[in-house]
């Protein structure tokens, strides 16, 4: 069974930084794509950030510049560097694997299987 949890959210003032990591159980992340979403309250869930099994990246608008997607092998672990957040960026964070090996970075949420439970990340003005 898949299992894919989120960790690292919390409370920030703005243009402070946090360090998003998704953990898997039962898949190795190493050969598949995954990415970032989040959901502010009264709005749809959204794109944030992706890699691929290369670790090609790929980013929405909003966030380039100031957040960097990574992963460790070793650690079966993915990361999510938040710097320079603002108010904004208040939202549940959640990651999500694509079970299609060896593909590229995707933004859209039905091109991913498997979703973690979400981290909530604020950011105080």
């Amino acid at each position: 069974q898949v299992r894919l949890v989120e960790s690292g959210g919390g409370l920030v003032q703005a243009g402070g930084s946090l360090r998003l990591s998704c953990a898997a159980n039962g898949l190795t992340l190493s050969t598949y794509p995954v990415g970032w979403f989040r959901q502010a309250p009264g709005k749809e869930r959204e794109f944030v950030a992706a890699i691929s099994w290369s670790n090609s990246t790929y980013y929405t608008d909003s966030v380039k510049g100031r957040f960097t997607i990574s992963r460790d092998n070793v650690k079966n672990t993915v990361y999510l560097q938040m710097n320079s957040l603002k108010p904004e960026d208040t939202a549940v964070y959640y990651c999500a694997v694509d079970r299609t090996p060896l593909s590229g970075p995707r933004a859209r949420q039905s091109d991913y299987d498997y979703w973690g439970q979400g981290t909530q990340v604020t950011v105080s003005s």
